[in-house]
């Protein structure tokens, strides 16, 4: 089953340089409804204005993913880490016992991001940044794990909770199927385009949470770029 969440119920906040938009209960917006989705605690989408960002600040023992959809970010932590992603690049920062980072708009344009937090299974790990790009146009109808606990993923960058980030981008009429198991969850947010699933169509920036689902189907109504959570143990 999927519940849609559409992109016009989501929480918003206007900070002036930042634009963001809520799928789960964060900073001043609450809904005791949408607290969390197993392990998926925020999914934020942000619009960055240029020559901004956020100052460095810290976290502790959350998994935090950040996929850029427009622009560019370059991110700096507390381990001596710099870098840069652009639109298609996803970046980890597993908080672990402890980091301090900001993330920046360095750029002449806006740039829009997902930022999406998943509760790790266990604390006490140290902590670690990394970043990859995912070449949407190479993979078209199909999914591609960005990020992953599982070992045979040996592409994605590690996090530590029974979890999965993928990619897709489909073309429009492709019809995909992937194998999620009715014991785990997955929550779905379309980042271009359109897609039906069980019969619901997703619109940019709509999300889906799912459940009690072996086989998840996607049909794409046109080109579109899909981002997906799985959590829960592969066996479970």
């Amino acid at each position: 089953m999927i519940l849609l969440r559409p992109y016009k119920d989501l929480g918003f906040a206007d900070h002036g340089w930042l634009e963001a938009r809520h799928y789960f209960s964060f900073a001043g917006y609450y809904d005791p409804e949408r607290m969390n989705w197993d392990a998926v605690r925020v999914w934020n989408d942000d619009r960055i204005a240029p020559n901004n960002g956020f100052g460095m600040h810290p976290h502790r023992n959350m998994e935090i993913v950040t996929y850029i959809r427009e622009g560019a970010l370059t991110h700096e932590d507390s381990l001596g880490n710099k870098g840069r992603i652009v639109a298609g690049d996803v970046q980890v920062m597993s908080a672990g016992t402890g980091i301090t980072h900001s993330e920046y708009n360095s750029e002449s344009s806006d740039t829009r991001l997902f930022q999406i937090w998943i509760m790790p299974n266990q604390s006490g790990h140290k902590p670690a940044w990394g970043s990859r790009s995912f070449p949407k146009k190479d993979h078209a109808g199909q999914f591609v794990v960005l990020a992953s606990r599982y070992g045979e993923d040996d592409e994605a960058l590690p996090i530590h909770v029974d979890a999965a980030v993928l990619g897709a981008w489909f073309n429009k009429g492709d019809t995909v199927d992937y194998p999620l198991n009715s014991q785990r969850y997955g929550y779905l947010v379309v980042a271009k385009g359109s897609i039906e699933i069980e019969n619901i169509i997703l619109r940019e920036g709509d999300g889906g949470a799912i459940s009690k689902t072996d086989i998840l189907s996607i049909k794409a109504i046109e080109d579109s770029e899909v981002v997906l959570v799985v959590t829960g143990k592969k066996n479970s």
